[in-house]
């Protein structure tokens, strides 16, 4: 395909997946991905069984897929870097060719992170900036400034900082909230509302403090009335998951989103996801709760 058409069609699809996965709530589903049509034909955005899709008549990658239980040892390094594993075969030829020429024309990509059975997290556009033949790896990087960044093993200590809190921002949060919200079935633990484009994950311990992981027992799928309540500790969620609102807050007479949207939520307990393993730690909680109460 001429690279000019190639490109706006890149453009278009990147556009396309970030507009869905806003609506869904930060993820896009896998039928939604192998169906996508355009020009009155279908174009797959993904791959039906590996991690790399090439469409024949794209000269560059146009997305791949990053999995901790797939086959291959795509990892994530220090510096923010994501280091995507070769695909198998001839290292110069097949997936490679096409993704080492991204690389090449700094076309942008899709990164797909698999957080969940047939739900991804997309992060675009990212960028191929380097090819380790030693290590049989591509380096993959979130801002296309890395393409002109030199050798990539002797980045500065602040362009290091910068990769790092890239990735958080662009990788981590984004992988997080999908984790919480489908372990929520996509709707807001307070109030129920099931609008995935006005539903944040919120930390209960937050990120910054040392328990505050992002794992789906350190989350709450939280519509962002809610979420903006919690964090201005507004409203508190005791160890045995049962909302209490700030006594002040409690008093106070105003117009109907204060009455039905906050003042209703006291003294109701939270819908928990149906795993075990999603279910908001009572530990976790007792700490908020701790600094709520005290205030």
């Amino acid at each position: 395909m001429e690279s000019a058409v190639e490109s706006a069609l890149r453009e278009q699809i990147i556009a396309w997946v970030r507009e869905r996965a806003e609506a869904n709530g930060g993820f896009v589903h896998r039928e939604e991905m192998l169906s996508y049509r355009t020009g009155g034909r279908r174009l797959p955005i993904i791959d039906y069984s590996r991690g790399i899709r090439n469409p024949v008549e794209f000269a560059s990658t146009l997305s791949i897929v990053s999995s901790v239980t797939g086959p291959y040892d795509d990892v994530e390094s220090e510096d923010g870097l994501l280091h995507y594993a070769y695909r198998k075969g001839d290292p110069f030829g097949g997936d490679n060719a096409k993704l080492r020429h991204a690389l090449t024309t700094g076309m942008p990509l899709i990164l797909f992170r698999k957080e969940v059975a047939n739900f991804y997290t997309p992060v675009a556009p990212v960028y191929v900036v380097d090819d380790y033949p030693e290590d049989r790896t591509f380096v993959i990087a979130l801002d296309e400034a890395f393409r002109f960044m030199g050798d990539l093993k002797e980045l500065t200590v602040a362009q290091r900082s910068y990769a790092v809190r890239l990735a958080k921002q662009r990788l981590h949060q984004p992988a997080f909230r999908t984790r919480v919200l489908l372990a929520y079935e996509t709707r807001c633990a307070m109030c129920r509302l099931a609008h995935g484009s006005l539903l944040d994950a919120a930390h209960i311990v937050p990120d910054g403090e040392q328990l505050g992981v992002p794992t789906t027992s350190n989350g709450l799928a939280l519509c962002k009335i809610h979420h903006a309540a919690y964090d201005q500790n507004m409203l508190g969620v005791t160890p045995d998951y049962v909302v209490h609102l700030d006594r002040e807050l409690l008093d106070e007479v105003d117009g109907p989103m204060l009455r039905h949207g906050l003042q209703a939520m006291h003294g109701q307990r939270l819908t928990l996801p149906r795993r075990a393993a999603d279910v908001p730690s009572q530990d976790l909680l007792a700490w908020r709760w701790e600094r709520f109460a005290s205030r």
